[in-house]
């Protein structure tokens, strides 16, 4: 319901602003129409004011009132030629020769003929208050589409923070909801260690419980800055590698490769090794029946490389960055949280960089992290 109300602003935004782009352009066009009418007015009778001018002896016409009429002319680009094409007089033009070929190119010119017989010819253009009036439609237009995409953006960071926080909250509470029969179970633990029970099974009861005491501490770090150590990443790898290949089946191999015996970097270990097991178990998926999955450590001159490679069915290279959004799966069942999961412990906690290095379909699919030594 929520999306569609959004759909519905934003096709509700477009319109509007195609609505006023189109009323701007008609209004606009208009008005240019008119004004161009007028200019060419203008142009005539400052013509017509010109012939007037060549006849000193013309006694008709109030001489004062005509030298007004041309020295008006304040705005409208003109040039006067006579038969031979050399410029006579020229008003509101700085380089007439170059003007002058690209008028004879707009407007036909107005033809003055002479008290004595000859010709002469008046060219003009479009002043400039009439061609920025025309590009004035094109100046709405990228004012509106600046607006329209200041508002969408406005809207998609809106809604993503609104998302974030029913995720953030969800997280704590889950945290919270762990928390409490958690507490109860721990007391049981050791009530039930005073008792004659196998010890083997308390040691499974106690790995089970401080499994849930981890997956509290992730969910509880959701939403607020975690605490960054300097730890050997091979260790914690390590570590992860073994708690997976209980988990997943026999038939995928599970292989962790490292060139040093020690590669430290400030990580936050409990959201890291949520990161690796989100990433294998992408793996895991991708993965028909038999397979293998390795996880190589290298380094180069800023970062710490770690590369989660698998033989699965791959991924399209247009969905390299969408299998990252919240929400998108290609499984049946998931709620598409996992890798949005690991690109958010990754590049907002630990400023590191995650991304899909490449893929083969059923061959070979690198997922890479970068880590900043």
């Amino acid at each position: 319901m929520e999306f569609q109300l959004q759909n519905i602003s934003y096709k509700g935004l477009l319109f509007l602003g195609l609505l006023i782009i189109i009323l701007t352009l008609l209004y606009t066009n208009n008005l240019a129409s008119q004004f161009k009418i007028e200019e060419q007015k203008k142009v005539a009778l400052w013509a017509k004011a010109t012939k007037e001018l060549s006849d000193i002896n013309n006694s008709n016409f109030d001489l004062g009132f005509v030298f007004e009429v041309v020295n008006n002319n304040t705005t409208v680009p003109v040039i006067q030629i006579d038969e031979n094409g050399e410029i006579k007089a020229h008003r509101n033009v700085k380089n007439p020769e170059k003007e002058l070929l690209l008028m004879m190119k707009k407007y036909p010119p107005i033809e003055l003929e002479l008290i004595d017989g000859s010709k002469e010819y008046i060219y003009y253009k479009d002043s400039k208050i009439l061609q920025q009036l025309k590009y004035f439609p094109f100046f709405i237009f990228l004012v509106i589409i600046a607006f329209m995409l200041i508002a969408y953006s406005a809207f998609s960071n809106a809604r993503v923070a609104q998302q974030n926080k029913v995720w953030i909250g969800m997280a704590k509470e889950t945290a919270h909801q762990i928390g409490t029969p958690l507490s109860s179970l721990m007391g049981w633990l050791e009530y039930l260690k005073k008792k004659s029970i196998d010890k083997n099974t308390l040691i499974d009861i106690e790995k089970d419980l401080d499994r849930l005491k981890i997956i509290a501490s992730r969910f509880s770090k959701i939403g607020s800055l975690p605490k960054l150590e300097n730890r050997d990443i091979n260790i914690v790898l390590e570590k992860s590698v073994y708690y997976m290949k209980k988990r997943v089946s026999k038939k995928i191999s599970l292989k962790l490769n490292t060139k040093k015996q020690e590669t430290k970097v400030l990580i936050n270990v409990d959201l890291f090794e949520w990161v690796v097991e989100n990433i294998i178990k992408n793996s895991v998926d991708a993965i028909d029946e038999k397979g293998k999955i390795s996880i190589d450590v290298n380094e180069n001159k800023n970062y710490i490389v770690i590369d989660f490679t698998d033989n699965g069915k791959g991924i399209k290279k247009a969905m390299f960055k969408e299998i990252f959004k919240p929400g998108f799966t290609s499984k049946k069942r998931g709620w598409g949280l996992g890798l949005s999961l690991v690109k958010r412990i990754i590049e907002e906690y630990h400023k590191g960089e995650v991304s899909i290095y490449k893929s083969i379909p059923n061959k070979e699919t690198i997922i890479r992290i970068l880590l900043i030594k």
